[in-house]
């Protein structure tokens, strides 16, 4: 049995400069050097320093070499893998100090494109630790550990197991996770524990949580500001949750004509939520508008008009009477208690402006009275609109697809948020780097209507040349909002990402286009080879929808990753949904990072199960690659490898199963070489331990 272990560092505040995201890429940019040239030398770092993304845009190679040489004159002189940490650390602080001195200056973790919080206060620890305690209290595997103490770190070491965070997802967004494929013995091996974190990672993207910057090891070891990031973007899930029109008709009162009930559809959570504040503060003839879940709420004066507006018999405006603001915030929620609201923030966070704690309590308020109408002319015109089930579920997983690639925009609704062209070329650069002309592409914000379409006509020719179908499709298609294509543009933008990387993991392929049949044919040879009879023609094969053809593939990929006493013969339709849901999440336990839903499985989506069955293939013979390629680093450098057994790890495959290989941006023949050295270095970091 095998037991994820992590590129470690002897010095522990060197270590904790780093995730092992960062950990493992510079790990494979360090042997890179030493296999090319024998040893590692001062000499040979400015090219591989380049390419870290918190240095590469701030300082050139030039640059580089003079800030080593302050250091190391020499620069012949042989560098050991926590030099070179130690030494990415001060360029990168000589590149903050360039680009405006300890305003700018970041760790690696705040330098990339991730969107978690990085330093949380004790008063957003403690709220998060009282929402879990609240929510998870009566959970029968947790209970032993419930409630934790707010003042206390306790929560890093509770979650190190990863049945929480798993446990707290499903709280979000229930059945995401097949509570049935968490690993929930009160000991757990290190495989395990690492199966269950993956499990988490992976959800937890499916969700729509950014975790680009997260690995495994960083939750295995408890890393506040990562683990403290995860839950606070999974519980705002779970408080915005229902502040959309199709689960909530009754905000289409918040618009005035029903030409905008389509805007209000594509509205993000935390707009609609100050739309639906501002909504009743007007009501209250309150006349400052709040636009922000900070400055705008510190006096305490519009949770005071909001709170009476929605439940007078509790508060009064006589709380406007307290001049110290924090006694006015403390009025507030000594009335928002009333109505079981306190539970987030307490007055001084008010006061200082806290974004997340404010965000979470006006949802609370919203969520325990939102002063909506039940009926109206205008909610029985929301419900009459179509709901497009299929287009949603699509949408749903392009959109989660997108968020998992790390781009800077995070896309809360595909229809609207790419209809400037921007987050098309963002994708566009990730999946094929380089393809995108910068020089001529527009930011948002666009005032000019035709820059958006220069955008659109620029991804739309990058398509062209990537070979997808867009025959008469033109950028104005995409400023205007055609669902249809755009669905169908990022369709096949996905299939491309998927098999690019399954063309690099497959050398023997020689250079040769994969294709949806050699996924197929791939399937079938590998669950024939595990003695299992199953066979399907095509990804539109019914027999699918009893998700147990995809059981005996993952079986066939990892024969212990399959409980085949949970499986059901799929015979009915809640049976059918039984497997399903096992399926994605043994997958995802297993390191793909997949988006579809067991519906997709069960009506047999032909799209989303090619995708699917192509993220096992390259989980497939990622593993393949692995072991070879750590064979043949071995040689080399076998004093700091390790060999991989047969149940090593994937989180790396997790992490980013559908984007490019490259380690930065690079698209150069060597480059490819660094990025099998990186998939290589990703088993280093597994080491045989005994169950």
């Amino acid at each position: 049995m095998a037991g994820f272990v992590g590129v470690l560092v002897s010095d522990p505040w060197l270590q904790s400069q780093f995730t092992q995201v960062e950990l493992r890429s510079l790990k494979a940019k360090y042997i890179y050097i030493k296999r090319e040239h024998g040893h590692v030398r001062v000499s040979d770092l400015p090219p591989a320093m380049a390419k870290v993304k918190s240095i590469k845009d701030a300082v050139t190679k030039e640059e580089i070499s003079s800030i080593l040489e302050e250091s190391y004159p020499d620069t012949g002189q042989e560098i050991e893998f926590e030099q070179f940490l130690r030494e990415c650390l001060n360029v990168q602080a000589k590149a903050a100090e360039k680009l405006g001195g300890a305003k700018n200056s970041s760790s690696f973790l705040k330098a990339s494109t991730t969107t978690l919080l990085h330093t949380i206060n004790e008063s957003e620890k403690a709220s998060y630790v009282a929402h879990i305690n609240a929510y998870l209290r009566d959970d029968s595997y947790l209970k032993t550990y419930l409630p934790i103490d707010p003042a206390s770190n306790e929560i890093f070491n509770i979650v190190k197991d990863g049945v929480l965070l798993c446990k707290l997802i499903n709280i979000a967004v229930p059945g995401t996770i097949d509570e049935r494929a968490i690993n929930t013995k009160r000991i757990l091996n290190p495989w395990e524990r690492n199966e269950n974190h993956t499990l988490c990672l992976n959800s937890a993207k499916a969700i729509g949580c950014t975790v680009v910057n997260i690995g495994t090891q960083d939750l295995v070891e408890g890393r506040p500001h990562l683990v403290l990031g995860l839950i606070s973007q999974i519980i705002k899930i779970q408080l915005l949750a229902d502040l959309n029109l199709k689960k909530m008709p009754q905000l289409v009162e918040l618009v005035d004509d029903s030409k905008d009930i389509e805007e209000l559809l594509n509205l993000p959570p935390e707009k609609m939520l100050l739309k639906w504040m501002n909504f009743h503060l007007q009501k209250a003839g309150y006349k400052k508008p709040v636009t922000n879940f900070s400055s705008d709420l510190k006096d305490g004066e519009a949770y005071a008009h909001l709170l009476n507006v929605l439940s007078p018999e509790h508060c009064s405006l006589d709380t406007l009477d307290a001049k110290d603001p924090t006694e006015r915030a403390k009025l507030v929620l000594d009335h928002a208690e009333k109505m079981d609201c306190k539970r987030y923030l307490t007055p001084t966070d008010i006061v200082e402006g806290s974004t997340n704690l404010n965000l979470a309590f006006v949802a609370q308020i919203f969520h325990q009275r939102n002063g909506l109408s039940i009926s109206s002319k205008k909610m029985s015109f929301a419900e009459m609109m179509p709901e497009e089930v299929q287009a949603s579920r699509e949408e749903r997983a392009f959109r989660m697809w997108i968020n998992s690639l790390g781009i800077t925009t995070f896309v809360n609704c595909v229809f609207e948020d790419l209809k400037n062209g921007w987050v098309l070329l963002e994708v566009l650069d990730k999946v094929s780097p380089g393809s995108v002309n910068w020089k001529h592409a527009s930011k948002p914000p666009i005032k000019m209507p035709f820059r958006k379409v220069e955008n659109c006509n620029q991804v739309v020719r990058i398509g062209k040349q990537l070979k997808l179908s867009l025959v008469n499709v033109a950028g104005n298609d995409i400023v205007q909002g055609n669902k249809k294509l755009m669905l169908a543009y990022l369709w096949q933008l996905m299939r491309f990402d998927i098999m690019q990387l399954l063309k690099n993991l497959r050398f023997h392929s020689q250079g040769k286009e994969i294709t949806d049949s050699d996924i197929l044919n791939w399937a079938n040879r590998k669950v024939k080879s595990s003695g299992r009879t199953s066979q399907i023609e095509s990804f539109k094969d019914k027999s699918l929808s009893n998700g147990i053809f995809f059981l005996e593939l993952l079986s066939s990929v990892e024969p212990r990753v399959v409980n085949w006493n949970l499986v059901t013969k799929g015979a009915t339709d809640d049976e059918k949904k039984l497997n399903a849901t096992y399926v994605i999440s043994v997958a995802r336990k297993l390191g793909c990072s997949v988006f579809l839903l067991p519906e997709d499985i069960m009506e047999v989506n032909p799209k989303m199960t090619l995708v699917f069955t192509a993220s096992l293939m390259c989980w497939s013979l990622q593993q393949a690659s692995e072991d070879s390629e750590t064979s043949e680093i071995s040689t080399d450098d076998s004093s700091s490898l390790k060999a991989p057994s047969d149940g090593e790890d994937s989180s790396s495959v997790a992490a980013d199963s559908f984007s490019n290989l490259n380690l930065d941006d690079a698209a150069s023949d060597t480059s490819q070489v660094e990025n099998i050295s990186s998939i290589a270095e990703e088993m280093v970091e597994v080491s045989p331990t005994k169950d």
